[in-house]
């Protein structure tokens, strides 16, 4: 049964005044200030969203679909290794910006916080590999591999000058592993 429109828009109003609260107060900001600044009850929040683990995961959902949109965005960028480095600082910031949220998702009785971040990873590595195998990338450098560094980068505390000469690092050292690069390597 397809939920009413006043129910979806009060969803979407919840998910939208949590990532609000969740990025100003935290992963454990109280959920009334949700409801309050989504200007809803706390009846209608709890009837949405039972459980604290509920809101956050739906909100750390629709974190990893922005991420993933913007993925299918960048594919029909004219140059495609731009576009990956481009989605890569984005993935980047999602890593950096949206890590305390995440590791506030609780696992649930029937495990599904496993099952809802192997979701979610499998998202940013399909969304990776796209880009990478149209920029040419996939022979050497996995796309896994660049998430895997990626992550160190944006867990690494640098500021956010480093972290973008840190990325140019990579672009640098994988710049020859498709299949013109290792033409290049071979000549250069």
């Amino acid at each position: 049964m397809t939920p009413r429109a006043d129910a979806r828009d009060n969803r979407a109003q919840l998910v939208r005044a949590a990532r609000e609260v969740f990025a100003a107060e935290g992963g454990d900001a109280p959920l009334d200030h949700v409801a309050k600044h989504a200007g809803i009850g706390n009846a209608t929040l709890y009837r949405h969203f039972p459980r604290r683990r509920d809101l956050l995961a739906a909100v750390y959902a629709e974190e990893v679909e922005t991420l993933r949109a913007e993925g299918e965005t960048l594919l029909a960028h004219e140059d495609p290794e731009t576009a990956l480095f481009t989605w890569l600082g984005l993935f980047l910031d999602h890593v950096r910006d949206k890590r305390e949220l995440a590791l506030s998702i609780t696992d649930g009785p029937g495990g599904e916080r496993e099952e809802l971040f192997t979701h979610w990873h499998g998202v940013m590595t399909d969304t990776a590999t796209a880009l990478a195998s149209r920029a040419g990338l996939t022979e050497e450098v996995e796309p896994l591999d660049l998430l895997v560094l990626v992550t160190g980068i944006a867990l690494s505390g640098a500021e956010k000058p480093r972290t973008e000469r840190l990325l140019s690092v990579i672009r640098r050292g994988s710049a020859g592993t498709g299949q013109a690069g290792a033409g290049r390597a071979r000549t250069g």
